[in-house]
Formats: structure tokens, sequence, C-alpha cells
């Protein structure tokens, strides 16, 4: 039977919209640059069975970044202290294929894998932010459909690399005196659009074989690129209508490039809030949203729009035509907030007031009502599991042990783990490598 497969994001003092979550006196002001606090959290969701914990990463800041993009640590360099305090749960980083080269990403991410045991994951973004490209000695960042195909060349090098070794490579036999077997190593000899790549890597094959895909992006590239590497898929729905169609649009276009769309997971960020109840959870959730800084939204409307400065203009005007800024940036997000200003006639004023109130979540009340809705999502197709956004540890607990309890009674959730990478514990397959996979003309 098919469960719910459960995320935390670990944002430590706030991402993008979360001005004020750093003032809780249960988050460490310092959150985001204490390892403690990610490893403490980590072992809350691992004894708690969640699939993975997922840091978010970006490599270009302005004075006005949410306050957990200001000041962090650097993905695989936590995850890799994270790992030697822990022992189930999956490990997963964002790594930019605009500004890595693959030897480098796939050593990375491998030597995660086997620190870990076998529970690295890679969530692979193109960037969005264009002033990255300052950072990396570039006049000018990636247009779109360069910035994709890098990135699908990209991840497949990796995963070149990763069959550097056949399983059975090190025998370490004392005895003979045969530590290794030269005929089980393969080169890579990639020659392709963006990277040249010889290999081999120089690291063996991991318990999981490599580690899981994840990928976010809503852009007909994004979404074709998913529906090409990605394992699992990090997205965001407002109704269960839209999640149900989203899912069923990347399964579809999965399956049409001859995978098993059973093996793409749909994994949504959710924002639960949950109290005794349902009037005392909405409440909350009117103070969180209540609380938040005009001006701190009004600052971060312009980063889909390359950080385009909106304090330049009337607020009660109407909302001004700065698609083109966007081009290189987070374009589809930019175009679908223009786009409904232009539908519905509003002012920047009423634009940023309706980014301040579009967060509100279908997942508040009380620890009943937030578990049947979470249910009615995943049993109506519109996750295979979801990503819950980790600031208070307070708050963790009351989703951990009050919802969570009533999902596994119920057979939503499993009751403990099932494997000890997060391939097993996903319910994916191990990839078989290159050189030993069995052509299947020879099966016939």
């Amino acid at each position: 039977m098919k469960t719910l497969k459960l995320g935390a994001i670990l944002l430590g003092v706030g991402g993008p919209g979360q001005h004020n979550a750093w003032l809780d006196p249960d988050v460490a002001a310092d959150a985001s640059v204490d390892i403690r606090w990610y490893i403490a959290r980590a072992q809350e969701a691992e004894a708690a069975k969640f699939d993975l914990v997922f840091i978010v990463d970006s490599q270009f800041i302005t004075k006005d970044s949410p306050n957990h993009y200001l000041s962090r640590l650097e993905p695989l360099t936590l995850l890799s202290a994270v790992a030697v305090h822990t022992s189930h749960i999956g490990l997963v980083g964002t790594i930019t294929t605009s500004y890595n080269e693959p030897f480098n990403v796939a050593r990375r991410l491998y030597s995660l894998d086997h620190i870990s045991g076998g529970r690295a994951g890679w969530n692979v973004v193109a960037t969005g932010d264009a002033g990255t490209a300052g950072n990396y000695s570039r006049e000018a960042h990636f247009d779109y459909p360069t910035r994709y195909a890098r990135a699908l060349e990209h991840v497949r090098v990796a995963q070149g690399l990763w069959d550097s070794y056949e399983a059975d490579a090190f025998p370490r036999d004392k005895e003979r005196g045969v530590f290794f077997d030269p005929t089980k190593q393969h080169t890579l000899d990639h020659r392709g659009e963006h990277f040249s790549v010889v290999g081999p890597l120089n690291l063996e094959r991991s318990p999981q074989g490599q580690p899981v895909i994840f990928q976010a992006g809503d852009s007909e590239d994004g979404r074709d690129l998913g529906a090409s590497i990605a394992d699992a898929i990090f997205t965001h729905a407002a109704t269960l209508e839209q999640a149900a169609a989203f899912r069923t649009e990347l399964r579809e276009r999965a399956a049409a490039k001859g995978r098993d769309p059973e093996h793409v997971l749909i994994m949504p960020g959710i924002f639960p809030i949950v109290a005794d109840t349902d009037e005392e959870a909405r409440a909350r959730e009117t103070a969180v949203l209540t609380a938040k800084s005009f001006d701190r939204a009004l600052a971060e409307l312009g980063r889909p729009f390359g950080w385009h400065d909106f304090g330049q203009y009337d607020l009660d005007a109407p909302f001004p035509d700065v698609d083109a800024a966007a081009a290189n940036s987070f374009r589809t997000q930019a175009e679908a907030i223009s786009a409904h200003a232009r539908e519905h006639g509003l002012t920047l004023r009423q634009v940023v007031e309706h980014q301040l109130a579009a967060h509100r979540s279908p997942f508040v009340g009380s620890p009943l009502t937030v578990a049947n809705e979470i249910q009615r999502w995943f049993e109506g197709g519109g996750f295979d599991g979801i990503s819950i956004s980790v600031n208070s540890a307070a708050e963790f607990a009351r989703f951990t042990d009050q919802v969570l309890p009533i999902l596994r009674e119920r057979g939503v959730v499993r009751s403990d783990y099932e494997a000890t990478t997060l391939r097993g514990n996903l319910g994916l397959p191990i990839p078989a490598n290159r050189h030993t996979a069995v052509p299947a003309s020879s099966l016939s």
C-alpha cells in the first residue's frame, strides 16, 4: 500500500514571506547558521519517520532578501554534518547546474551519499536569480533555453559519472592481494553542447546506486526537465484540483519520455497551522499574515522580476509593465503576477496586498481537521508526499505529535522506516548501472 511521503524544509529564521518568523521565542535568532539547530530539527524529523530534510539555496542576495537567505550555510557542507548525527532520514540539498561543473557536483553529492550510507538527494535548479552571474565572472545570466538545456546535460553527465564503477569493482581481497578490478572501471568520454567530461569519477558505487533527483519548476522548460530527470518534484498548489492537474500532467510527460510515472513523486510545499480548535488555528493564521511587513513584501515582489525595484512606482497607479525585467529570472512566476494584475485591474498596492493574503493554507485547523485535509488531498491524487517548512520546533512538534498519529492510525503514513536509503524509503528503484544493465533485447 502506498503511503504519504514526508519532507521537512529547514528554513531557520524564515524564507520568503516569513518576515517575522525569527521573532518567535522558539526560534533561535542565529538558526540559519547554527549547525546544532539543523541537527536537532533533522533528528526530530527522523523520530517522526520523515523521509527527508531539504535545504534550499541561492547564491545571490540583496538587502531585501528573506532573512534566512541573508546568512545561511552551504547545503552539502551542512548536510554532511547532519549525516553523522542521523541514520535513516534523507538529506536533500539544492545545487545549481548553471554555476557548477558536473564532475564537481557529482563528486560532492556522491561523497554525501557515502557519508550518509545512501541518503543523499539533489534538488536540481537552473538558477532564477539573474544576479548570480555577477558572482561567477559572467556579464549576463544564461537565457531560459540555455539554462534548461544545460541543466539536462549536467544531470545526465553526473548520472554517467555515478556509473563509473560497477558494484563489485573493489573486491579488497587481502588473501589474493586484489584491491581493485580494473575491468569494472569505466570512463565517460562525454562531449556535449555545454560540457566535456572524460571521467571516471574517483568514488565507488553507493548503497543506493545514485542520489535521488529532485526538481522544482513550473515553466514549460521546468516541467519538461522534471519529467525527464526527476524522481521527485517540489511544487505548490492552492487547491486540490490544481494539485491533481499538475500531478497528472507531469506523470503524463514522464510516461511520454518512456519513464515509469509511478516513479515520479509529487511533493508540494504545504503550510499547516495546528491548534486545539479550527477557530483558534484560523486566528493564529490571521495573526501570522497580518504581522507581515508591507514594505518587505513590496521589496520581495522584485525577486521574480530580477530584483526589480518596485519602490520607485506610485503604489496606487496601475501595476507597471515590467515583464521584460523577468526575462532571465523567475519568468513564469513574474508573468503570473502580471497577468493577474492586468486581468483584475489591480494597482501595485493591491498586488502586494494580494501577495500578502495569497498564502492562506488549506491545512489549518485542529489536528483532526488538518489530518482530514491532508488525507483528502492524498487520496484525491493531489500529491504523493508533502514538504513542510520548519522554523519553530514547537510548531513542528504540533504536527508530528498531533497530526501524524491520526494519519498513521489510518495507514496514510507508515509507522517505521522500510529501508536505510532514501530511495528505499521513497519506494524508488536503484538505477541499474549502465555498464551491467541487461539490454531489453536480450530478455526477449
